[in-house]
């Protein structure tokens, strides 16, 4: 077995652990994954193969979830982050990447350990104001999932509902990476076995953590999440130093 082939079955394997850890902990598995994948792969291949195999990740999750979706906020929260991310594209060269690093990990440590958000924040406004600034600050982070994952947290109280609205959010949010990357020219014919592997494989991380996911109380649930963030929230301050 060459170094490609053993590199080949290691993201693969990779693809199986992170979205078990996403179905089970409700987020992280993005973040984990792009970290790898950015010391594997070439510069220009990171980003979509990443958006691929997360976006294939989110559906399997939301089909075996789909009952527990809220509507409503995945309704409400994509059309506002798309909002959010153009206006990021805006000033993407004007912030100094220290600032927004700090910014973003203030942000997830206030959702995860601060007192809960009003009600008047939690609602239709709130929502999409919530929407625009984890699309504006998605376009500074290396996977966007632990923003809108801890947003959508704050939100609701039972674990089904956090991790199925999570993954029908970031389905969408992942989709249009497919349409943006093919019309700049990337080959994607290049990268499909690894990526419909790592798919599968994903598939078959979620079914098994959806499985733990239900064994799992409400309360064990938010200690994983918590601490999940946190340590995603603490990689982006050492990054930052």
């Amino acid at each position: 077995m060459g170094v490609e082939d053993i590199w080949f079955s290691l993201l693969v394997g990779l693809s199986f652990l992170t979205s078990l850890l996403s179905a089970v902990a409700g987020a992280g598995g993005g973040a984990v994954l792009i970290a790898v994948l950015a010391s594997v792969l070439p510069a220009h291949a990171i980003i979509p193969v990443h958006g691929f195999v997360q976006m294939g990740s989110n559906v399997g999750r939301s089909a075996l979830t789909w009952r527990h979706i809220d509507w409503p906020t995945v309704i409400w929260f994509v059309p506002f982050g798309l909002v959010g991310t153009l206006m990021g594209s805006l000033v993407l060269l004007q912030l100094p990447q220290h600032w927004l690093q700090l910014s973003i990990a203030g942000f997830l440590l206030f959702l995860t350990w601060g007192p809960q958000l009003p009600k008047l924040i939690l609602g239709r406004v709130g929502l999409a104001l919530g929407a625009a600034l984890c699309g504006f600050i998605s376009l500074f982070v290396g996977a966007s999932g632990p923003v809108v994952a801890s947003f959508v947290k704050a939100r609701f109280d039972h674990r089904h509902t956090v991790v199925a609205t999570f993954a029908a959010i970031m389905t969408m949010q992942h989709a249009p990476k497919a349409f943006v990357f093919g019309a700049q020219g990337f080959v994607f014919e290049q990268w499909w076995l690894l990526i419909m592997c790592m798919i599968a494989a994903g598939f078959l991380g979620t079914y098994m953590g959806v499985r733990w996911l239900k064994r799992m109380s409400n309360r064990h649930f938010d200690q994983l999440f918590k601490w999940v963030i946190t340590l995603l929230a603490l990689r982006l301050l050492w990054t930052a130093f």
